[in-house]
């Protein structure tokens, strides 16, 4: 078994709020110099980025794992990782159909760049990224495991953003084995409110916008091998494993 130490919430340049500074070579030199092993990137409601993202960490021994962080119908965020570039870019697609055509305003909102993985800008996306998508929260698990992937609510302790913020509780219908909470965030407390996650993996990510945000590696998974697939397969409970949030 391999300690994988993992960061699986980290937007790139693509995400309206992230820095342009989030290249896919800088966030995968960066997560070498915080000593992870593996990363997934996860920008609002677009898988576009992650090819340039997997080619950078693949050219320098990263493991990087396609994913999205999906803004539902509710105003919930859920990552979603895939296995392989193609499943993202598909369920990527199946995203665009189901937001509301929005023109992103860059003045406003920052811009929303797509890069190959030289970092060389090959593009921009038009319509915000940030808006809510027409996908029930209830929904998401399945449908990404209809595209070999797994998904997982975000901080699910913040004051907005969250399932729970939103909906109050996390419902058992969405079916979710997992759960992100923010970095110094109570699990102990949490489960007190909710006990609803007690049966759930709960996860530490950095949910970094910015290079200066992205923490030194802490939590960690042991996987026979360091790949998307496996990690995926532990996620959905199909392996058994430890888990560490350090």
């Amino acid at each position: 078994m391999n300690r994988v130490y993992y960061d699986l919430h980290l937007h790139s340049c693509l995400s309206p709020c992230g820095s342009d500074d989030m290249t896919p070579n800088n966030i995968v030199n960066m997560a070498l110099l915080l000593g992870y092993n593996m990363i997934a990137v996860t920008d609002h409601n677009s898988c576009r980025n992650t090819p340039a993202a997997v080619k950078a960490g693949a050219k320098n021994g990263l493991p990087v794992v396609p994913g999205m962080e999906l803004c539902t119908q509710e105003e919930a965020h859920v990552i979603c990782l895939f296995p392989t570039v193609e499943a993202a870019l598909a369920f990527g697609r199946y995203v665009e159909e189901r937001m509301p055509k929005i023109r992103n305003r860059p003045e406003i909102f920052g811009r929303q760049t797509v890069m190959d993985e030289q970092d060389t800008v090959i593009g921009e996306e038009e319509a915000l990224l940030l808006n809510a998508s027409s996908i029930s929260v209830n929904r998401v698990q399945k449908l990404v495991r209809g595209y070999g992937g797994t998904a997982f609510p975000a901080h699910v302790d913040k004051s907005a953003y969250s399932v729970i913020s939103n909906l109050g509780f996390l419902p058992p219908e969405a079916e979710f084995t997992a759960a992100e909470i923010s970095e110094g965030g109570d699990v102990k407390s949490l489960l007190l409110s909710h006990p609803e996650l007690n049966d759930k993996i709960f996860l530490k990510n950095s949910d970094a916008h910015y290079l200066e945000n992205m923490t030194d590696a802490s939590a960690s998974v042991l996987l026979p091998e360091k790949t998307p697939e496996c990690l995926i397969a532990a996620l959905n409970r199909e392996i058994q494993t430890e888990w560490d949030r350090g």
